[in-house]
């Protein structure tokens, strides 16, 4: 898929709790049991939060850790791979040479280089890195990994259950695409067993669309905040719905987010400065982070940017040519951009930046293959993790791999960790309970707190 261009919106309906459900969410049921059974967030003094947001950038497919925050150029050529190291802004800690803005800005940015998980499938990895949890085993198939209404529920599902707003704003937005391949969606970037309501809201930013809006969020001509209003209220009348209807509850959100108009002009990106524009790059990476930050500055206080389609970084083929020549370049320019544009607004400050991969990559380049370019294949044992923002000690990097970037020999960090670092910093205590579709009590979180990211730690 091209990324060239411009970039617009599309989509399948006006509400979070709408524009996944339209599918696999409706055939999983609505109207679930088994919801929080949970202790106020704030009673163990959690109401100081550092984060007013948090933006969690995926680069689906899985970036390796030798390519970009964790070279290893004393390795064997089989294992450094193509790539030099650069100095960054921070003495003593380099980046990879294909990341000269991120390395200019080093010292906004805290790298782990030892997160790290078992799982090497793709939907699994996935669930574990958005959710914090490992995936309920279905079978050994990838079609018995797909999604399900057993999940364990995503952040932004998290928190529209323990934090409902009644605003019109979501609380968490995905974009630019859902998590689909074929047959396959992948689990964790829905509300699993909280039930469809709790959806995040899902945006497509399409490639053919020579526009940037989304019209779906704007009243029809002729039609007023008060009409509607008129409309929906002569609807509850005549159709006398039961209670905890969960199409009524979709019914008040779209109308809520229609009336709110917040959600609408945020995706009015054309009103952008030209430049603004420019910064970020014409590119998919780009618009989805530029998008990203206005959904921020509207009040979304979850945005999940993947950065392209499912796998887009997974190079097990071409892996140098396509880090040196797309993936990398247009990744650094858009993040570049985000934490200038971000720090301008005083958004920064305010809003826990995370990027990483569901997993890294083989320390031992490979062809997988026979007779194509080499790559990487998958390697969850060790990968990095960036974080910015929100309190974040930049000008760090935390952990350290061994000389061939295979395992930790420092303390590692998991998705339980990454999980609990989130919701503390929004100020939910990791400790509450969920109960699952039959009742069970689970924990929100196992992890603790990544501590290291908010003091200076030893390189």
């Amino acid at each position: 898929m091209s990324t060239r261009g411009s970039f617009g919106l599309t989509a399948a309906g006006v509400s979070r709790r709408v524009f996944v459900q339209a599918g696999f969410s409706g055939l999983l049921g609505l109207g679930l049991p088994g919801l929080l059974a949970a202790r106020a967030a704030g009673s163990d003094g959690l109401a100081s939060r550092r984060a007013r947001s948090v933006m969690v950038i995926l680069l689906s497919g899985g970036l390796g850790q030798h390519d970009s925050f964790d070279m290893k150029p004393e390795g064997p050529e089989a294992i450094r791979g193509e790539f030099r190291p650069i100095a960054t802004a921070v003495p003593g800690i380099h980046y990879c040479e294909h990341l000269p803005g991120l390395a200019a800005r080093a010292d906004r940015l805290a790298v782990v280089r030892t997160m790290a998980h078992p799982e090497g499938n793709h939907l699994v990895a996935v669930h574990r890195v958005l959710t914090g949890h490992p995936s309920n085993p279905r079978g050994a198939s990838d079609l018995d990994r797909v999604a399900s209404r057993d999940d364990f529920p995503c952040y932004a599902a998290v928190l529209d259950q323990v934090r409902p707003r009644h605003d019109g704003i979501p609380s968490g937005v995905a974009l630019p695409m859902r998590l689909v391949e074929g047959p396959l969606t992948w689990p964790g970037q829905d509300a699993g067993f909280l039930g469809p309501r709790h959806d995040p809201w899902q945006l497509r930013l399409d490639a053919n669309r020579p526009d940037l809006r989304d019209d779906s969020l704007k009243l029809a001509p002729g039609l007023d905040v008060d009409r509607l209003h008129r409309r929906r209220h002569l609807l509850g009348q005549t159709m006398l719905p039961p209670s905890n209807d969960a199409f009524l509850d979709q019914q008040d959100a779209a109308l809520a987010m229609l009336c709110n108009g917040q959600v609408a002009r945020a995706l009015e990106v054309e009103r952008e400065d030209p430049r603004v524009l420019d910064r970020y790059g014409q590119t998919l990476f780009g618009r989805t982070l530029l998008l990203g930050r206005r959904l921020i500055e509207a009040g979304v206080p979850i945005v999940q940017a993947t950065m392209g389609i499912v796998q887009t970084w997974d190079t097990h083929v071409s892996n140098f040519p396509r880090l040196k020549d797309e993936l990398l370049p247009r990744l650094d320019r858009a993040v570049s951009a985000l934490l200038d544009d971000m720090a301008e607004r005083g958004l920064l400050e305010e809003t826990l930046i995370v990027m990483l991969g569901e997993f890294g990559r083989t320390p031992r380049i490979s062809e997988l293959t026979p007779g194509a370019v080499p790559g990487r294949d998958h390697w969850p044992f060790v990968f990095p993790t960036v974080f910015a923002g929100a309190g974040v000690k930049g000008g760090q990097v935390i952990g350290k791999s061994d000389r061939l970037g295979a395992y930790p020999v420092t303390r590692s960090f998991g998705p339980p960790d990454l999980a609990a670092t989130i919701y503390r910093a929004l100020g939910v205590d990791p400790a509450i309970e969920l109960r699952d579709r039959l009742g069970r009590p689970l924990r929100l979180c196992s992890g603790e707190v990544i501590d290291p990211l908010y003091s200076a730690a030893a390189i």
